[in-house]
């Protein structure tokens, strides 16, 4: 939804910043990388019940070998859905500095539902990794989504 509104926003920006048609298109690419994110979090997830289901009454070696791969892709999805949102804040902040000032609070807007989109997305990880102390995956996801809200905060400013 924000980099569908940074569309909008870029595409209105045109005769306002040089930099609007890159914008928008960047916008663009987001929104459907997001849309694609959407689905494989609903097929990670699955992949990994699936697999939870597979191993009942299995080694824990084998319990490993099977579930592992899929636990890791429920933390991989947020993580690129953490990224993307911080994309977004990123194109926003530069379509509110320099594109249609009437459009502004618009991109404003997307930068705090991009940012919401990371910080959830750092949150469902927190959730997937909690017995798996220490993964740098999760301090990545937290260090961006808190830039991410630090970078809309400076907009409201």
């Amino acid at each position: 939804m924000a980099a569908a509104l940074l569309e909008k926003a870029a595409l209105l920006s045109t005769k306002h910043w040089s930099g609007a048609a890159a914008a928008g298109e960047r916008a663009h690419a987001l929104r459907l990388r997001a849309e694609e994110l959407l689905e494989e979090d609903a097929h990670a997830y699955l992949a990994f019940v699936e697999a939870l289901r597979a191993v009942k009454g299995a080694s824990a070696e084998a319990r490993a070998q099977m579930v592992g791969p899929a636990h890791s892709k429920t933390v991989d999805v947020p993580l690129a859905i953490v990224t993307c949102g911080a994309e977004v804040v990123d194109v926003a902040a530069a379509l509110a500095a320099h594109g249609n000032p009437n459009l502004r609070a618009d991109a404003v807007v997307a930068a705090t539902f991009a940012a919401a989109a990371a910080e959830a997305g750092a949150g469902l990880m927190a959730v997937n990794l909690s017995e798996a102390a220490g993964d740098p995956r999760l301090e990545q996801a937290r260090n961006l989504a808190v830039a991410a809200r630090e970078k809309v905060a400076s907009l409201r400013r």
